[in-house]
């Protein structure tokens, strides 16, 4: 079995004014990657679907429906370079699904999804520098989203 520790801190100055996405002056929550997967919640709180429901579609957060086709008819231009999500839930693991979320690359050093969950990542907007796309809980509110997908 393979173990690996990671503990990262996410550091974020706010301007007054501005607009900035993703979560600032945060302290990463530690995990723990077993086997691939992230089996323990980063928050310990559970996730709200329907609020993963509503960062999934949000263009500016998950914005999920630009690389995958989703069950959210009301919603238009689903991308289809990912593969499609209608029954993700049914197929994967919360743990692996985390994981997909934290860090894609972990499963597939080749993915085109970004991590949503880390810092340092390259070619980034200085907007995004030294952040993560999603906070900790929200994370965990779009793997509980992604759940219900079955």
């Amino acid at each position: 079995m393979k173990h690996s520790k990671l503990l990262a801190t996410a550091f974020g100055v706010a301007v007054a004014g501005a607009i900035s996405f993703g979560a600032q002056a945060e302290e990463m929550a530690a995990f723990e990657i077993v086997d691939g997967t992230i089996p323990q919640s980063l928050t310990g709180t559970p996730g709200d679907p329907a609020n993963g429901r509503k960062i999934a579609i949000n263009r500016k957060k998950g914005n999920c429906l630009a690389c995958h086709v989703m069950p959210i008819p009301e919603e238009q231009f689903h991308g289809e370079t990912g593969p499609a999500l209608d029954g993700v839930g049914g197929y994967s693991t919360e743990a692996e699904l985390r994981m997909r979320m934290v860090d894609a690359k972990v499963i597939n050093e080749d993915t085109m999804m970004p991590s949503f969950y880390k810092t340092g990542q390259h070619m980034v907007l200085k907007s995004f520098e030294g952040k993560t796309i999603l906070s900790a809980q929200e994370v965990e509110d779009v793997v509980a989203y992604l759940l219900t997908l079955k």
